[in-house]
């Protein structure tokens, strides 16, 4: 989001709740009398360049990337009609960076796009005013939440709209059946577009075309519905923070994990990065990105276009997680733990003799197994140096006629 120096709540935890660190921090640092609008022209993005975004999302082996199009704080990154004087076409950077991202991941990848957008905004007095009223008027969302949403979907025709912040509000206050209505049926994106959970009080993991149902949410066990795990590489953190610690960042084997867990259960992951007020993704962000990509391009087949399998988990080895390919009819498993003995057990799976096919997803070679009675196998690993191993940090078995 722009948040610039104050990453993400920093101006809740500063203005509203008044914290000691963030208001001494600001009086140490500030002129006396800066208020968060000062910050609109120190949010230049002079290194801001999409097409080395695009390039490194694409090398992230993601699939979608969302952008921040607006948080809490009302400032768009569009120049928006409905957000006079605090838009990045008006203040700061004098640039559509919405126009411009979306530009080059659509010339430069596969990606699909998509925007998040917050409905409500903390400081906004319209706002403030229609929560005085118990929201019995109305004047914010037809003044500035829904025009910028109808906005959005008009110019930039983003695949995915993430939408978030209820405000404490219904969603007859944010009209969102209406707008969503007119996003299904006559918007330019009707056939292609994807909606989260996020649209009122109560519809949050109940109604939606995916669910988040909390931030950094990460089940453990197979949903009935689609969902997403919406997370952050730094985990303390939304907005890039200039004082965080390395430990503050998940390492490439938490990410890698926190990804097969997730597909597993039937999830998509949505890692968040934040980048800095002058326009770059930081280059511990773009190694996490690159790392993922690096495993994708081996294990890729064991996340892209699966399904849940019958089992999530292992039931013998802990740390072994299940996916199905449909198109291959191969069940895969992933496991995050070499085996000392170089001798796998998997509880789960039954095999056929002269039928069942063992794989290490990036060797060539089938492995050897034995069953295990009615239910259950071991694998024979192929014994290989550090240097030989198709990645670093979890690998694939990738087993037919299961």
């Amino acid at each position: 989001s722009a948040d610039m120096f104050c990453s993400a709540f920093c101006r809740w935890y500063w203005q509203k709740e008044k914290r000691e660190p963030y208001v001494k921090f600001m009086e140490a640092n500030y002129p006396p009398g800066f208020s968060y609008e000062d910050f609109g022209p120190l949010f230049t993005a002079e290194f801001f360049d999409p097409n080395q975004w695009a390039d490194i999302l694409k090398a992230s082996g993601a699939k979608y990337v969302v952008l921040t199009s607006k948080h809490h704080e009302g400032f768009t990154l569009w120049g928006s009609k409905y957000s006079w004087n605090w838009n990045a076409v008006d203040v700061g950077p004098k640039r559509d960076l919405v126009a411009e991202l979306a530009a080059s991941v659509r010339n430069r990848t596969d990606l699909h796009f998509g925007l998040y957008h917050s409905l409500f905004e903390w400081f906004n007095p319209l706002f403030l005013e229609d929560a005085a009223n118990v929201f019995k008027t109305r004047k914010f969302p037809t003044s500035k939440s829904l025009p910028e949403l109808y906005e959005i979907v008009t110019k930039y025709h983003p695949e995915i709209i993430w939408s978030d912040g209820n405000g404490n509000a219904p969603d007859t206050y944010w009209n969102s059946t209406g707008f969503l209505a007119w996003l299904y049926n006559d918007s330019p994106v009707r056939d292609s577009v994807v909606t989260n959970d996020r649209w009122g009080v109560g519809s949050i993991c109940t109604h939606g075309g995916f669910y988040t149902c909390s931030d950094r949410y990460n089940p453990g066990h197979l949903l009935p519905h689609k969902w997403e795990n919406c997370m952050t590489i730094d985990r303390r953190s939304w907005g890039y923070r200039r004082d965080a610690q390395l430990g503050d960042y998940l390492t490439i084997e938490d990410l890698v994990k926190e990804l097969i867990e997730t597909v597993s259960c039937g999830g998509n992951l949505l890692m968040n990065i934040g980048p800095t007020h002058d326009g770059r993704i930081a280059v511990v962000f773009e190694e996490r990105l690159r790392q993922m990509g690096a495993w994708l391009e081996v294990n890729g087949e064991a996340i892209y276009g699966t399904k849940p399998w019958r089992a999530q988990n292992d039931s013998v080895t802990p740390q072994v997680w299940y996916t199905f390919s449909p198109k291959e009819g191969t069940v895969n498993a992933i496991f995050l733990n070499w085996p000392v003995s170089g001798t796998l057990e998997l509880g789960e799976p039954r095999a056929k003799l002269g039928e069942t096919q063992v794989k290490l997803a990036g060797y060539k070679e089938l492995l050897k197994w034995v069953a295990l009675g009615e239910k259950g196998l071991i694998i024979a690993l192929p014994q290989l140096t550090p240097k030989q191993l198709p990645c670093q940090w979890a690998w694939t078995l990738q087993m037919t006629a299961i």
